[in-house]
């Protein structure tokens, strides 16, 4: 845990979050600013600052996050409809928090190019 990551602290409950899905090594809850009407985060519970550390840290747990997201697709009801999953990675991608976030969007029209 790094002891001023504001994710690291979602996990130790230390920060309160609607938590919407968890796994071993995930853990999923709203956006606090969401950009569609199913907005929601996955994080890993250890920390790692982006996709990039996460794809180099561990086996299978890059997988873990995705298949959390379709879980939390089904659970929300835009698995059908479609959703998006979106990893920004540094800051020039639009990452503001650094540790890595899987965010799922649907609920709308996602047009693309984003914005």
């Amino acid at each position: 845990m790094e002891t001023d990551c504001l994710f690291c602290k979602i996990v130790a409950k230390e920060i309160p979050a609607e938590i919407v899905h968890e796994t071993g090594r995930t853990l999923a809850f709203r956006d606090i600013n969401p950009q569609a009407p199913t907005h929601v985060l996955v994080i890993t519970k250890d920390h790692h600052a982006d996709a990039g550390a996460v794809a180099d840290a561990d086996e299978g747990l890059a997988d873990e996050m995705l298949k959390a997201a379709r879980a939390i697709a089904r659970e929300e009801g835009v698995a059908e409809a479609g959703y998006r999953l979106v990893f920004n990675t540094g800051a020039g991608a639009g990452q503001t928090v650094f540790h890595a976030h899987l965010h799922v969007l649907g609920g709308r029209d996602l047009r693309w190019p984003p914005g």
